[in-house]
């Protein structure tokens, strides 16, 4: 995997806000800032980013008391785009898992080559 394969972090929010927003379209900014880790203004920004470049549409629901309440929904565009980032993401973790595993078995050969009295299991 190349450096250009790599998602960038603007690319993991925006997918984690397609995700989120896919399983919880009621969601609110305050709620998807919670859920992020990020600043409302940040989360603000992506918002808008996704909604200009049509990834989502912002929709009132008009049953509800609060009339400043918004549902975000995911259109088609996004929803292609989230399917597209999404498998980015699981190659990255799949690479990111094997590299992880390769170098837990390097740690565990060393630890039992410099003190055999303490065998450490290899799987």
């Amino acid at each position: 995997m190349n450096a250009s394969d790599l998602p960038s972090l603007q690319e993991e929010n925006h997918f984690k806000i397609l995700r989120l927003l896919k399983a919880q379209p009621y969601l609110s900014q305050r709620d998807l800032t919670d859920a992020l880790g990020v600043s409302l203004g940040k989360t603000n920004y992506c918002l808008k980013a996704l909604l200009t470049k049509g990834f989502i549409k912002m929709q009132s629901f008009p049953k509800s008391p609060n009339k400043l309440a918004y549902v975000y929904v995911l259109s088609p565009v996004g929803i292609t785009e989230k399917v597209g980032l999404t498998v980015r993401f699981l190659k990255l973790k799949i690479a990111e898992f094997k590299s992880l595993a390769l170098e837990i078995e390097a740690l565990k050969y060393e630890m039992n080559q410099s003190n055999p009295k303490q065998i450490v299991p290899t799987s």
